[in-house]
């Protein structure tokens, strides 16, 4: 690889050849601050689960005892910072067609905290991991979402609009809270100590999902079927995230205590039992309770006598699991019908292609309620200039 980055500078110089190539212009970062931030005191000191806990954690990648364990470290720190590339990919487009000015600001600044928390993922490949770290680095800039060819299918998805936009900062960002939740009690305390400044920055990112979606419900424009079949695109897409039931690769990253449990701590604290072999589907649990939750809140701005949004069940429409490719309702049960009988079922809870030209019939009317900018933001040059 020809322009395999040496130094931290050589890759600062590939990543502004990424900005170019993606057709990102660094102007719409405004003043940001992409620079990298650790938070040492919250990555605590000592290893809390698994079979190295009460050790120190590793501050090192030599210090991590097999080689099999740094290549699962790098592994989860490459596809971490992958999603961040990708998400700008998927998003840039859309600053051109915002449908409010606080709307551009707001997937502006996303798009720079994203850039942002891939900075961190490969300033740590290329800080700690030698030769691999580096390799898997300049990787990050090479893999185009546009291509289909980022490491998650989520991450290749197309978002054309504002809607998808907005499901996909509500759900499928939220699938990123918990992946930095879990890694934020790593043994490696490098990657621990990434994770405080993430997690603040990604909430602003499930603000902007439920602020959005919360703002369509007002304006009434979109119908609330509609709004629904898109729901039950982007959960089940992050249901996906979560990856399969009994996964061998959660079970030993939790032994070697590099990857935790949602809530670890409060877990540990309170006795609760690790169940190794279905991790990943905890953490799918936690985070359904989580959307169910958030799904409620928006129910409170439907009309009176609306039909209230929800959350498709974890078996509905999965690409991945023990239901993958089966066929269940949003309800999570078998379904009982014909071929014919079950696309049309997809048809009702899925977006369709009519829903996709009706849209844009939407979008030229005020489909989203205002909210003005504060001085604040305004200051911030972020998507100004977009």
């Amino acid at each position: 690889m020809d322009n395999l980055p040496k130094t931290w500078d050589d890759w600062i110089a590939n990543f502004q050849t990424w900005q170019d190539n993606v057709g990102y212009d660094r102007k719409w970062m405004g003043n940001f601050d992409l620079s990298i931030q650790f938070d040492w005191e919250r990555a605590g000191d000592v290893i809390e689960f698994g079979d190295y806990a009460g050790r120190t954690k590793w501050e090192r990648s030599l210090q991590v005892p097999q080689q099999s364990m740094r290549d699962a470290l790098v592994s989860m720190i490459t596809v971490q910072g992958d999603t961040e590339f990708a998400s700008v990919e998927q998003q840039r487009h859309l600053l051109d067609t915002a449908p409010t000015d606080y709307d551009r600001y707001a997937a502006a600044r996303i798009m720079a905290e994203e850039q942002r928390h891939g900075w961190q993922m490969a300033y740590l490949l290329m800080t700690y991991f030698g030769q691999q770290g580096r390799r898997e680095a300049q990787k990050l800039l090479e893999r185009n979402a546009q291509d289909g060819d980022r490491l998650l299918g989520a991450f290749n998805r197309p978002m054309p609009h504002w809607l998808d936009f907005f499901c996909y900062t509500m759900f499928v960002d939220r699938d990123g809270k918990f992946q930095l939740g879990m890694l934020s009690t790593s043994a490696f305390k490098p990657l621990a100590a990434s994770m405080g400044p993430m997690l603040k920055e990604e909430s602003f990112h499930l603000g902007t999902g439920s602020n959005g979606l919360r703002r369509i419900i007002k304006a009434g424009v979109i119908p609330l079927d509609m709004l629904q079949r898109f729901f039950n695109k982007w959960v089940s897409t992050a249901h996906d995230l979560f990856g399969v039931d009994e996964s061998s690769s959660a079970h030993w990253s939790y032994v070697w205590g590099i990857k935790g449990r949602w809530d670890e701590r409060k877990k540990l604290e309170g006795d609760v039992v690790v169940d190794k072999e279905i991790l990943n589907e905890e953490a799918r649990g936690h985070y359904h309770d989580e959307i169910t939750i958030e799904v409620d809140k928006l129910n409170d701005y439907l009309p009176e006598g609306a039909t209230p949004l929800y959350v498709p069940h974890e078996n509905f429409h999965r690409e991945i699991g023990k239901t993958k490719g089966q066929r269940h309702t949003v309800e999570g049960n078998p379904f009982e019908g014909s071929d014919d009988e079950w696309s049309a079922y997809m048809q009702a809870h899925l977006p369709t292609a009519q829903d996709e030209e009706n849209l844009k019939e939407f979008f030229k009317q005020q489909w989203v309620a205002e909210k003005p900018l504060t001085a604040r933001q305004i200051a911030s040059g972020i998507g100004i200039s977009a």
